[in-house]
């Protein structure tokens, strides 16, 4: 196999893992917090220890900071403590799927207002994009039958808007990896003593969940996608991340049971799209 096919098949393997990884957290969020065997608090506190125990170890093999010390910052170790448990406490009350969507969807109005707000003013297409993500959004969360819970739905927006705050204030990091494990280690001072409280009311597969989504899903994914992200382009990184709803909805009914209702498939095709139509035409704008 040629090299450059072959760096090419290593990065779409790489890529498509770390996606995997990303949409595992909503599965096994749901898999611990639904069922009771583990509280919110338990579970969001043992996903951020043992996802900084292998961010660390993964920054000390690789050579640590160069003598720098801890990475990351308060500002953003708090914008990750945030998403962390709103999303344990919204997975109580939504399905995988939904939840993942809702997360999605609130990431993206996240950046996206905040360009708005330093002036970055979208054309017309990206506004007709970022009008029908809306309008899917909000009729995903409208009352009706088949509409979500309007708690759950809140907290999730919450958790969607911490990540965007966390993935702003990284956006300019030269060692994204390492910045990441100081941040899960900034947030130990307030994990450990919810760990404490809550691991009275962990199960041992409720411990395994929250186990494998912070070392493997959060800790080693994270590693994964920050190996490959420099050999994507923007645009292609940005893509990539519109199939974690997709892929976590195939979880949830693969795993779960969850059934995949015309009101969510409606709402994530117009979600998705919108977001689409938004990110084509930001890039065609910006390049232009």
């Amino acid at each position: 196999m040629p090299p450059g096919r072959r760096a090419r098949l290593r990065t779409a393997t790489l890529a498509t893992v770390a996606m995997l990884a990303f949409a595992a957290n909503s599965v096994l969020a749901r898999l611990a917090l639904s069922g009771g065997a583990a509280d919110a608090p338990g579970y969001t506190a043992l996903r951020l220890l043992s996802g900084a125990v292998v961010l660390a170890l993964l920054v000390r093999l690789r050579g640590g900071r160069g003598g720098r010390g801890v990475g990351g910052s308060w500002p953003a170790a708090a914008a990750l403590f945030g998403y962390a448990l709103l999303f344990s406490l919204a997975y109580l009350m939504l399905g995988a799927a939904t939840g993942a969507l809702i997360l999605f969807a609130a990431v993206q109005f996240g950046i996206l207002g905040w360009a708005i707000l330093k002036r970055d003013r979208p054309s017309p297409a990206e506004w007709l994009g970022i009008t029908t993500a809306f309008a899917a959004l909000a009729w995903l969360v409208a009352p009706g039958l088949a509409a979500p819970s309007p708690a759950g739905a809140l907290l999730m927006l919450g958790a969607g808007l911490c990540w965007a705050a966390y993935t702003l204030i990284g956006k300019s990091s030269a060692a994204p990896l390492a910045d990441t494990a100081g941040n899960f280690l900034r947030c130990l001072p307030v994990a450990a003593p919810l760990f404490l409280v809550g691991i009275a009311r962990m199960t041992l597969a409720g411990a395994g969940y929250a186990i494998l989504s912070g070392a493997v899903a959060s800790g080693l994914g994270y590693a994964v996608w920050y190996a490959v992200l420099p050999s994507l382009p923007r645009a292609s990184a940005a893509y990539m991340q519109l199939t974690v709803p997709v892929i976590t909805a195939a979880g949830g009914l693969v795993l779960l049971g969850e059934p995949l209702t015309s009101r969510l498939l409606l709402a994530t095709a117009g979600i998705l799209g919108g977001v689409v139509l938004a990110l084509v035409a930001a890039e065609r704008r910006r390049s232009a």
